[in-house]
């Protein structure tokens, strides 16, 4: 007997030569297309089509063969098919059910992938009609709402949720994407948060909800009074909140877990071998290598959770136990994925796995320490257009953090104290840190040695301006807690002045390059300004009174860096060149660390003449601080403590316009309708009672 060969709709024989056997469902879809009611002929042809296995391939390319004229007459077919689809969503049989899913999917898809060329007809009209499109649309989001809620089939919800996607990323800009209008009337926010709530359906679908709510959020967000951001912004369930950080905390987890696992494959293969033969030439190209697609739609769903409900702050600090144990996955970790954005949800198995120990003892994580991990490890490198938008959103979601009262109370909480273990960039001039000395501290220490770690290893060339300002305002918000609350923080406050004096230095030695392209004045003003925090309000904040004075130390170290600095800034607002106003904005900045340089150099030096020392240790240098603290006499600085507060809409709408334009390209590229195959199906159906 000739083998059979199946091959896009078509049966054929191999060794025969008369012409292919289309399959029954083909030969239905082929009768759509004619221009004919194809229920004419066979009254129980709807009824038929969807007992049919979906030919999503063969139905999606014959509408993109068409073009806009031959697709317009057959519209009253297209329409009949949409509705009988939405019809069949309501039938008792599941596999009617899932066939009209995938169907739906296929339509719309092949019907938006018409418009793109240059057809320009009206897709609702194509689709449904005019006349019957708010009916149809109302019908199709209650029986979607109704499976999401029923406690039937896994894949029924899994196959709506992935309609639902399709619907909200068929076009590239979802604000343009007209039939959301209708998602928004018909709202399902209450089916996904019963989803997030409810953890057997958060294990199966947790991930599709939350991107499909961060997407639905970002619907005309800025034009028109969107009812997802209204309801998001006020929800207050624990439940809920608690299922939302969970889900996001594992995929940020899953992504972790693959770097560490690419990290350790690096160190202990032939290229580390090679590294180590020739010493840390190529150690930056050993760090390149180690690259795990960032996942941008988890990351916008914090984002929006964070900014938009000040309950979901509560969840960031939540324990989650069950993240600490490291158990082995049943099925496969999923592979990097093959997109730039990482759309694709860590797998169900690893859900309460994926959280690696911080330390030989497993401690207890939450989401707030695993978000600072993958902060860590995606602002290493910033030269890939996704991992520098990635580390924007990263630092605008601290931003947001770092301005939030609850927030704060529990970042310098000294009764929370966590081991965080930050991924830090191998560089030439320093050891990995080992990971079993790191103490336990409050939250906000983590917070800090980031945006240390951000400074010191991004001076370069390609200079992330915008990312540099983001990271010392956060360091900024969270010293104006510290002074308003008289938080005494046990940090080692050196390695952040001395990280923000290097910067001034690289500002100073690229001048020329980096005027170019940035007003560094602003960022100059802005360090200048974290020392007057310091000078100024140190001792209401500063752990100790030694640390004052070696904040006074650190100053008179390096006051040749003050000293150019102001020579730079002193000479470009005595021109009347573009940046006279910025620099003279500096030099009135940095009146009080002159006046401490002009106060304390002549005493040091007349100490060493004196005692007949020609290099003075740091102890010595101190004694002299604080013999000559009464003498010195500085200017109160207004406005140090003040900041203006995080505004999206005004200054990020941009931003985000095409940060979702990208998700929503990826998370279309990534949907799978395949997935689930008839006999997988048929299977799960036949025990559903």
């Amino acid at each position: 007997m000739a083998q059979v060969e199946k091959r896009g709709g078509l049966l054929r024989k191999s060794s025969a030569s008369k012409k292919p056997l289309k399959e029954k469902v083909v030969l239905m879809y082929d009768e759509i297309f004619m221009t004919e009611d194809p229920s004419k002929c066979s009254p129980r042809f709807w009824e038929e089509l969807f007992l049919m296995k979906v030919n999503l391939e063969y139905l999606e390319g014959k509408l993109e063969s068409l073009d806009g004229e031959e697709l317009m007459k057959i519209k009253d077919n297209i329409n009949c098919l949409f509705q009988h689809c939405i019809q069949a969503l309501g039938e008792e049989h599941p596999i009617r059910v899932v066939n009209a899913l995938q169907t739906l999917c296929a339509l719309i898809r092949g019907v938006h992938q018409k418009n793109k060329s240059t057809s320009g007809f009206d897709i609702i009209n194509m689709l449904m009609g005019f006349d019957k499109a708010e009916l149809c649309m109302k019908n199709l989001m209650e029986s979607l709402d109704s499976l999401l809620c029923a406690e039937g089939s896994e894949s029924l919800k899994s196959l709506c949720l992935k309609l639902l996607l399709c619907l909200v990323t068929v076009t590239d800009n979802i604000s343009q994407n007209t039939i959301l209008e209708y998602v928004m009337i018909n709202s399902i926010f209450e089916a996904i948060l019963q989803i997030l709530s409810h953890p057997p359906s958060r294990r199966e679908h947790g991930y599709d909800a939350v991107v499909l709510l961060a997407l639905l959020v970002n619907y005309r967000k800025y034009e028109s009074v969107n009812p997802y951001i209204v309801k998001l912004s006020i929800v207050d369930d624990e439940a809920t909140l608690n299922g939302m950080g969970l889900v996001i905390a594992q995929a940020l987890s899953e992504y972790n877990r693959q770097y560490k696992d690419k990290e350790e494959e690096h160190q202990s293969g032939f290229f580390s071998a090679l590294t180590n033969m020739v010493g840390s030439m190529f150690i930056a190209d050993a760090h390149e290598k180690i690259s795990v697609q960032t996942n941008e739609a988890i990351l916008l769903a914090l984002y929006e959770a964070v900014h938009l409900n000040r309950n979901f702050i509560t969840v960031l600090a939540q324990s989650h136990p069950e993240m600490g144990l490291v158990t082995t996955p049943v099925g496969p970790v999923p592979a990097t994925p093959a997109t730039p954005l990482g759309t694709t949800p860590p797998s169900s198995d690893v859900i309460s796995s994926v959280e690696l120990p911080l330390d030989a003892d497993v401690q207890t994580s939450n989401l707030l320490i695993t978000f600072l991990k993958y902060s860590s490890i995606v602002m290493q490198d910033t030269k890939d257009e996704h991992r520098l938008h990635s580390g924007k959103l990263c630092l605008i979601i601290l931003t947001c953090i770092a301005e939030d009262q609850y927030a704060n109370a529990f970042l310098h909480d000294d009764n929370m104290n966590f081991r965080v273990n930050l991924h830090r960039m191998p560089m030439r001039h320093r050891k990995k840190a080992a990971d079993k000395n790191l103490p336990c501290r409050p939250l906000v220490c983590a917070v800090l040695d980031l945006m240390v770690e951000f400074i010191v290893t991004h001076m370069m060339k390609e200079f992330p301006m915008d990312l540099y300002v983001r990271c010392i305002q956060v360091v900024h918000k969270l010293l104006c807690y510290q002074k308003k609350c008289r938080v005494r923080l046990h940090y080692t406050w050196r390695e952040l002045w001395s990280a923000l004096i290097n910067l001034l230095k690289f500002l100073m030695s690229n001048e020329t390059v980096l005027l170019a392209k940035h007003n560094i004045f602003t960022l100059a003003l802005m360090i200048v300004n974290l020392f007057n925090m310091f000078i100024t309000y140190g001792d209401t904040f500063l752990p100790t009174p030694s640390s004052y004075d070696e904040l006074y130390y650190e100053i008179i170290r390096m006051h040749q860096s003050f000293d150019n600095l102001y020579s730079m800034v002193l000479r470009l607002s005595t021109n009347a060149g573009q940046w006279k106003e910025a620099a003279s904005k500096v030099t009135h900045a940095l009146v009080n660390i002159r006046a401490i340089i002009n106060h304390f150099n002549p005493k040091i030096e007349s100490y060493a003449a004196v005692n007949h020392i020609s290099q003075l240790s740091e102890e010595q240098v101190l004694e002299v601080v604080r013999a000559n603290y009464d003498t010195l006499t500085l200017k109160l600085q207004d406005g140090l403590d003040q900041y203006e507060r995080y505004s999206e809409q005004h200054k990020e709408a941009a931003f985000f316009k095409e940060l979702v334009r990208s998700i929503s390209t990826n998370v279309r590229r990534n949907l799978a309708f395949h997935t689930l195959s008839q006999e997988v199906l048929l299977k799960e159906f036949s025990t559903i009672s």
